[in-house]
């Protein structure tokens, strides 16, 4: 059993995807420290703006990532980096003063990689911390945290990790991300939307427009680069993305609202060209491997991390494979189109890889990491199911086939991770929603919005009334932490009270935890 693995549709690393990706030698490379006013020969700036990152950790390695740009915001989306080939050395140690450098070498970028760069890391120890930092012409990055996985199989007592979606720019600022940063857990999630590519002021909310996005619409691979920089410029994610390994998949926004395979939204003729840019940019500015280098509208996104004998991650793509959303996606009675068994939301290669996954496991816990409402959610009071044909009510026969293949696999403690719906939930999953005093099978957590709302409220929607198996509901931005044993997970959702201004502290707003076989909520507080 490999800690981390893609499916078999993955496309194969060659030696020229990993040189494409950054991967280089393992020279020593000499850092020299210089003051923050150095002159940059460019441009008199320092080229580490966007921050550094690591990802996608494996027992004996992980990704680590960083991009130049000395102006961030250039509509060009190349950030103020003259055109020519950026030679980047990078370190890695065990110890955050950088004795004991463990891995040192350099890696190639150039305006054609965005001027990102990509190292895969090998041969480290599993169960392990390290540090990492970047080096070019003078300049030296700020110092980024990672963690490789336990060993495979490894007994393991105890690992924490975070869960966000949803941050944007526009709807406040990203105070949750450091206190995800002060957490220092083991691992970061994040479920999409991770920026958002619509028009300045392009989505009103009531506490307004905080800080505006630039460089319009994102429609172009320069448009998506610019914007993605601009996210990145914050200093809050730049934190969150220093203090742990990162796992990443996307939603709708890092492309398009409510995209779905090949369809659009809203007609769009060059829909496929804006699709290749979105994709490009998005694997240009996130830590990983080189199974994800985008090939025109394609990119493996899907992929499994293994946390010793503890858990497994099953990360889900259901935005690339998916049905278009039926009922003109729109809010509306979950009807023999929702129902139709030949749509899915995750395409017949997926399901079955999912199956796959189920079938092999011999973890503890097991987490369906994906991006849109997995339960039932009935929206009225009245008679008629209406369901959100974006989330899973669109797609039942879907839900319905990875419940079964779980229950099928003998899965021991199947858990749902979610985010797109900028509120914080917490369900029961039913063995039979249209029954719905039918047993639980395994519960589903979604976490509220880093930004996306804005400020919202310390309230609670009315459904939860006629929906008995969501047992929270709360409108406050924030993120999941969760803690897990081999006997217990223990999810807190931790919340700030505005993001229209800076500085809101941070507070558990529920605890629920989940005892190793229950298959249902305990709640604990909130």
């Amino acid at each position: 059993m490999t800690t981390y693995s893609a499916p078999a549709s993955a496309h194969p690393v060659t030696r020229r995807t990993l040189l494409t990706a950054g991967t280089v030698g393992l020279a020593s490379a000499a850092f020299v420290s210089t003051s923050a006013g150095t002159a940059y020969a460019a441009t008199g700036t320092n080229p580490f703006s966007l921050g550094v990152a690591s990802g996608d950790p494996w027992p004996d390695g992980f990704v680590i990532w960083t991009r130049l740009a000395t102006s961030p915001l250039n509509e060009d989306g190349l950030g103020g980096m003259p055109d020519k080939a950026f030679t980047v050395a990078y370190q890695v140690a065990v110890n955050p003063d950088f004795s004991g450098i463990v891995r040192s070498g350099s890696a190639t970028t150039d305006r054609s990689r965005g001027y990102a760069v990509h190292v895969t890391l090998t041969g480290l120890r599993p169960g392990t911390q390290y540090w990492y930092r970047f080096r070019v012409e003078g300049h030296v990055s700020q110092t980024g945290r990672a963690v490789t996985a336990p060993a495979a199989g490894a007994d393991t007592g105890h690992m924490s990790f975070t869960v966000a979606s949803c941050a944007n720019w526009e709807h406040g600022h990203f105070t949750a991300y450091g206190h995800m940063a002060d957490e220092k857990p083991d691992l970061m999630l994040h479920l999409g939307d991770y920026y958002y590519e619509i028009m300045p002021y392009g989505y009103p909310v009531g506490s307004g427009v905080v800080r505006a996005h630039k460089n319009g619409e994102s429609r172009t691979l320069a448009q998506y680069r610019a914007r993605m920089a601009q996210y990145k410029s914050d200093p809050l994610l730049q934190q969150a993305h220093a203090a742990a390994p990162w796992m990443v998949i996307w939603d709708d926004h890092e492309l398009e609202n409510n995209w779905a395979d090949d369809t659009p939204e809203l007609w769009d003729p060059n829909f496929a060209t804006r699709r290749a840019a979105a994709f490009r940019a998005y694997y240009e500015n996130m830590p990983l491997r080189a199974s994800s280098v985008p090939r025109g509208t394609d990119m493996q996104l899907y992929r499994r991390l293994h946390w010793g004998s503890l858990a497994n991650f099953h990360l889900l793509d259901t935005r690339q494979y998916r049905s278009d959303q039926a009922n003109l996606d729109l809010v509306k009675v979950v009807d023999d189109d929702a129902r139709d068994p030949n749509r899915t939301i995750t395409g017949a290669a997926q399901e079955q890889w999912l199956r796959e996954g189920f079938e092999a496991s011999t973890a503890r816990w097991d987490f369906v990491t994906q991006q849109v409402p997995f339960v039932q959610y009935d929206r009225t009071s009245g008679p008629l199911l209406w369901g959100d044909m974006d989330t899973w009510d669109g797609y039942v026969a879907s839900r319905g086939r990875v419940i079964d293949a779980w229950r099928q696999a003998g899965v021991r403690n199947p858990v749902v991770l979610t985010g797109d719906i900028h509120e914080a939930f917490a369900s029961d999953v039913k063995a039979d929603f249209d029954d719905l005093s039918s047993e639980s099978v395994g519960v589903e957590l979604i976490t509220t919005s880093i930004t996306s709302g804005g400020d919202g409220s310390d309230s609670a929607t009315d459904a939860l009334d006629w929906n008995p198996h969501i047992k929270f509901n709360n409108d406050l931005r924030g993120y999941l932490r969760v803690d897990l044993t081999p006997d217990l997970l223990s999810a807190r959702f931790r919340t700030v009270d505005y993001v229209s201004e800076v500085g809101a502290p941070v507070r558990t707003r529920a605890q629920f935890d989940v005892v190793d076989g229950e298959h249902r909520l305990r709640r604990i507080s909130g």
